[in-house]
């Protein structure tokens, strides 16, 4: 099998989004840095903080805010924050 996948492509295999932005979609992929966090239950999944907040993903613990990747990290944090903050 031949891999000819653009090593430059992100994972929707496009290598620009600059169309999502003209289509008034958020541009998910350039966010900027201070923007981005890791989601503490799916350690490496990149977040961006303002997507995040607006869906109500995130949690806030020990006077700390933690921003969560999807609806289904919500559960998995609020069972043991002093797991995944400790990760």
């Amino acid at each position: 099998m031949n891999d000819t996948t653009d090593q430059t492509s992100s994972c929707c295999g496009h290598t620009s989004h600059s169309s999502v932005e003209s289509e008034g979609r958020p541009n998910l992929m350039g966010a900027a840095e201070d923007d981005m966090a890791t989601c503490p239950v799916m350690e490496g999944r990149p977040v961006v903080k303002s997507i995040a907040e607006a869906a109500g993903l995130y949690r806030d613990y020990e006077g700390t805010r933690y921003w969560l990747c999807c609806a289904g990290c919500g559960p998995l944090f609020d069972a043991d924050p002093q797991k995944y903050v400790a990760a």
